[in-house]
């Protein structure tokens, strides 16, 4: 049979010294504060049959799953559904001059969708098929898919059949995050979340893209 949970992982700090928002930029990977934030991640799953891993392509995803990788002895699929979405601020710091630009206004207008970026619709859609064809890619045990801090709460509203649109500032997955979701009844539902990097929060400088 599949696998029984799939957990969703964020990523760790980035070295982000510009302080931009990164999206999908190249050149952005962990600090090393966000190493040591992903490898406190894999202690949360510790004696749990992870027989598969993935992750999504970009630099901090991938330098986030490989002590995963190491520590279960797996390989890394990189799945490009789990990807950070777009967002036409990529490149900018997003300060209150940034949004008080009027140049900027027409990116504002519907933030339900949102007008600046990849739709939330979207991001659940393609999150969901990649949850679903991970469980399905093995026979058994638990699988970890390392993203990002959007596609990871869409997926959440999504299974809680919450709406999709909401403030980014109340967004519960933090840097190095595990949320996981079990198969019951032929559907996800959310079991756990944990924050095995809360600790090291406090001395973060980047939180990650909005």
């Amino acid at each position: 049979m599949p696998a029984d949970i799939v957990h969703l992982v964020r990523h760790g700090e980035v070295h982000n010294p510009t302080r931009v928002l990164y999206g999908r930029l190249e050149g952005f990977g962990l600090s090393d504060l966000g190493h040591r934030m992903a490898a406190s991640a894999v202690a949360t799953l510790a004696g749990h049959p992870v027989t598969a891993l993935y992750a999504s392509p970009l630099q901090r995803a991938q330098e986030s799953a490989a002590p995963w990788a190491e520590g279960f002895g797996l390989d890394v699929h990189t799945d490009d559904r789990i990807i950070e979405p777009t967002n036409r601020f990529e490149g900018k710091r997003m300060t209150g001059r940034t949004l008080a630009d009027p140049r900027h206004w027409h990116l504002l207008k519907n933030p339900r969708v949102p007008s600046w970026g990849e739709p939330f619709a979207d991001i659940a859609a393609r999150m969901l098929a990649a949850m679903h064809d991970a469980r399905s890619s093995v026979d058994a045990g638990e699988v970890v898919m390392v993203s990002h801090q959007l596609p990871i709460w869409m997926a959440h509203r999504a299974i809680a059949h919450e709406p999709l649109h909401h403030d980014p500032r109340k967004r519960r997955c933090s840097l190095s995050s595990v949320t996981s979701f079990g198969w019951v009844d032929d559907a996800f539902t959310e079991i756990a979340y944990q924050d095995p990097g809360a600790e090291l929060l406090a001395a973060a400088t980047d939180l990650g893209a909005v």
